[in-house]
């Protein structure tokens, strides 16, 4: 919303219009239309550029000012305690940084032309916005070649530049998440051999172990398999990983069916995934959600404003009953507002429960397309304008 600053600096008199519906837009720099929101709505600010009808009573003054640089919409709280009552804030709140694992016909590829690492600059802009994850994919084949198999010896270069990625964003003080991110699939094939995949996380998970600040993300994303393949595969890397040396770092564990939280039930996951064992006690359940009809994340228009909430609900409701903790790892949506409405409502409910500890956007990275829909890569991904300030933002 940076061409906002482009507006002539003349105060205009906001005319009269109908009242704003809840998660609406009431006020902000540039904003021309209602500051009066529904019943049981407060106009709530979120920064100079944008205020939000936010459920509540709170006391609000909404005069909106176009074209000065500092607004005069106020509030008597932020919108992450008026928006959304009684949460508990998530321990681990960021992006993906994709790019790693681009170009994945292409093995070992060229690093700037089949695949990519992310900016630095990427990562400092969300620190220096408060948040505090960052989910690193990266294509296995390039770490372990095909022709060793997944057991064999890590590539040197791609291992040095994962590496540095992962430094860097710990070195900030952020925690960076490893990723795999093939599907269960290594080599054109479905990894099947429980002993092979739990060497590959011995192995990998050492050259880690001494960081407190990285976390082990089992595999994005298993599809066309049983949950019970998964469940063992996840199993055998757990024990992997602590057999590393790497005892005291949070592993995210993913089911199959492309991990979909609507799916949790349906697939099988939450038949199996219950008995998940770590003897440090420090496992998650990572899913992924979108809201398009499908769940796919293909499409920017959401089913409803409300889907959010609603597609997580069964998930929550498992995770509590198994005592358990979740991780929506990837969660994307449309630059609209039933979108934006939806993500914030996905989140709120999360917070809300009690059994969520973190949830990242897909996706940050720097070869998205302009018109990639779900990029927040600064500085001008799509979602970088509303979605983070409406939707992400208040969550912190």
């Amino acid at each position: 919303m940076k061409n906002l600053l482009a507006l002539t600096a003349l105060a205009i008199a906001v005319a009269p219009a109908a009242a704003v519906p809840v998660w609406g837009q009431c006020g902000g720099q540039g904003y021309t239309g209602s500051t009066v929101c529904d019943a049981g709505s407060t106009c709530v600010f979120s920064n100079q550029y944008y205020s939000q009808c936010l459920p509540g009573t709170a006391t609000t003054t909404a005069t909106t000012t176009v074209g000065t640089t500092t607004g005069t919409t106020t509030s008597t709280a932020p919108p992450s305690s008026t928006g959304c009552a009684n949460r508990t804030k998530f321990k681990y709140f960021g992006v993906n940084q994709s790019g790693a694992e681009f170009g994945s016909a292409t093995w070992p590829g060229t690093w700037g032309k089949d695949f990519i690492f992310p900016a630095p600059s990427s990562i400092d802009y969300f620190v220096g916005k408060g948040f505090n994850f960052f989910r690193v994919p990266f294509q296995m084949e390039r770490l372990v070649a095909p022709a060793t198999g997944i057991t064999g010896p890590f590539s040197s270069a791609y291992l040095a530049n994962l590496t540095a990625t992962i430094n860097y964003i710990t070195g900030k003080g952020a925690f960076a998440a490893l990723d795999p991110h093939n599907f269960m699939i290594y080599n054109n094939a479905p990894i099947s051999n429980t002993a092979d995949f739990q060497t590959f996380w011995t192995n990998l998970a050492g050259q880690f172990k001494s960081n407190s600040k990285v976390i082990f993300d089992v595999m994005n994303e298993p599809n066309g398999i049983p949950a019970s393949t998964a469940f063992a595969l996840n199993q055998a890397a757990v024990n992997g990983i602590r057999a590393s040396g790497a005892t005291s770092q949070l592993i995210l564990v993913e089911g199959t069916s492309w991990t979909g939280a609507w799916t949790w039930v349906s697939s099988g996951n939450s038949a199996v995934f219950g008995a998940i064992k770590d003897p440090n006690n420090n496992v998650a359940i990572q899913m992924h959600q979108y809201l398009d009809s499908d769940g796919s994340g293909t499409s920017a228009t959401c089913v409803s404003s409300t889907i959010g909430a609603e597609r997580l609900a069964a998930a929550t409701a498992w995770l509590q009953a198994n005592n358990l903790k979740g991780f929506l790892g990837e969660i994307g949506a449309g630059n609209n507002a039933a979108c934006i409405s939806a993500v914030s409502g996905a989140l709120c409910s999360m917070q809300q429960s009690g059994v969520w500890i973190g949830a990242s956007w897909w996706a940050a990275g720097p070869w998205w397309p302009a018109d990639y829909f779900t990029s927040i890569e600064p500085p001008n991904g799509l979602s970088i304008a509303q979605v983070l300030p409406q939707a992400l933002l208040p969550y912190l």
